[in-house]
């Protein structure tokens, strides 16, 4: 018999689903500062056009030969618009001048601020109850935010900016999330992500085109290794592991897979591209950490909603 495990909050979880969420954490911490390993030899929308374009060509091929139904249908097709412009373009297009602008491993820490963001807007726009938890995430959040703003301001070479890059992404990735779950969605989320992903794409070269230099493609072969890693990896295996299992896995083990992508992203920075963390950055990890847990981790005397 398979063997299975206890995941946070008493649900069980199968050991496939947690060498999956394993793989899913480490590809997605590794993929902040392999971004920025990139960004040494290539522009950033260029970048983002090449990797996001060629991957939902991947995703499209994959999920078509698994017999999904792969092309929306009338109204489907302002669906895809609607959700792709902020959870996809928005996010995936300012995040990148973000990492381009700070270190990988605090671009990731501000990125995967996006949770408290989106109870926040539910708080403030949607009528949802302000509790102690929220209330806790949201100066933990902002003591990280501080910390690292202090620190961009106070050295030479401070990007400042960057900060702002990556909180404005992750605020539209939480807009997005947001009217992902109140969407009326007939289409497989297989295929609704795959368009978002194709459409986003053209997009991206279009502004590319316009705004950056044509790339010499002169590149060394780490660098091909990072773009055939954007591709592979962060566009394609990711994401088929994700939609594999995510319907299935207990909301407070996906919270402790995204609160260690910051982790695994600060770690593997100092291999990849030399980066040195500083205090900082580990106490900042720390606060956005315990912040995604009080939103996400359901009280141990919550009740299962039936259903």
């Amino acid at each position: 018999m398979p063997r299975r495990h206890q995941g946070p909050g008493g649900r069980v979880i199968s050991r496939k689903q947690l060498l999956a969420l394993v793989a899913i954490t480490l590809m997605w911490g590794l993929n902040w500062p392999m971004m920025k390993f990139s960004l040494r030899e290539m522009t950033p929308l260029y970048f983002r056009a090449v990797t996001m374009s060629s991957g939902a060509m991947c995703l499209f091929i994959f999920y078509r030969l698994r017999g999904f139904r792969m092309l929306p249908e009338g109204q489907e097709w302002g669906t895809v618009i609607k959700l792709g412009l902020p959870n996809i373009l928005g996010w995936h297009t300012i995040s990148i001048f973000g990492v381009m602008e700070l270190a990988s491993g605090r671009a990731a820490i501000l990125g995967f601020t996006m949770p408290i963001w989106t109870v926040l807007i539910g708080t403030l726009f949607l009528g949802d109850k302000l509790t102690t938890r929220t209330t806790v995430a949201v100066v933990a959040v902002g003591t990280a935010i501080a910390l690292l703003l202090s620190h961009e301001l106070d050295t030479l070479t401070g990007r400042p900016a960057g900060i702002l890059w990556m909180e404005t992404a992750a605020l539209l990735w939480a807009i997005g999330t947001v009217m992902m779950r109140r969407a009326r969605i007939t289409l497989p989320v297989e295929t609704l992500t795959v368009w978002m992903l194709i459409l986003s794409s053209v997009c991206l070269w279009i502004m590319a085109i316009a705004l950056e230099p044509w790339p010499s493609w002169h590149f060394s072969g780490a660098m091909w290794g990072s773009l055939l890693f954007g591709v592979v990896i962060n566009y394609g295996v990711a994401q088929i592991i994700w939609f594999g299992m995510a319907r299935n896995l207990p909301p407070a083990t996906s919270a402790m897979s995204i609160m260690a992508v910051p982790l695994i992203g600060i770690l593997s920075a100092t291999l990849i591209v030399g980066e040195r963390p500083h205090w900082e950055d580990y106490v900042a990890m720390v606060c956005v950490m315990a912040a995604i847990a009080a939103v996400l981790i359901p009280s141990r005397r919550s009740k299962p909603t039936p259903t």
